[in-house]
């Protein structure tokens, strides 16, 4: 099922969520929520998180060789560990040779430090770059 509402942006840029569609999403005061604008697109995303999520939610772009199979064995390692992607969007950069993703990932169930994570996943042979970084309420684009 699909809820939607129009609403107004106040002054300082806020809108408020309507009552009917907080309480399907479970969305309560003080909840930590993802937001992701497609420019192209011109629409914006919203994801509800959990406080303890808010905490454990990093921001990883890892840098790769642009072969089959490079972005499965990243992914088989945030699997190995119980890391949660949230959200992701991987491309490549130069055919052949180089591609990016950016990863939204939840440590909360993870037996890894996002410190571990980054050595472990540089010492892939298709890994040129890790970084992890903390996801805060910042601009960020992914």
């Amino acid at each position: 099922m699909k809820l939607s509402a129009i609403v107004k942006v106040d002054s300082k840029g806020r809108v408020t969520i309507p009552q009917s569609i907080r309480g399907a999403l479970g969305i309560e005061k003080g909840m930590v929520m993802m937001i992701v604008g497609d420019v192209e697109r011109r629409e914006i995303y919203l994801t509800p998180l959990s406080k303890a999520e808010g905490e454990s939610i990093r921001y990883l772009e890892i840098t790769l060789v642009d072969k089959p199979g490079a972005l499965a064995k990243v992914t088989q390692i945030l699997a190995d560990h119980n890391v949660d992607i949230v959200a992701n969007r991987c491309t490549s950069v130069i055919r052949g040779e180089e591609g990016v993703c950016f990863i939204v990932a939840d440590f909360s169930k993870s037996d890894i430090t996002p410190e571990g994570l980054r050595e472990e996943l540089e010492r892939l042979d298709i890994v040129l770059q890790a970084k992890i970084r903390k996801f805060d309420t910042g601009l960020e684009e992914v």
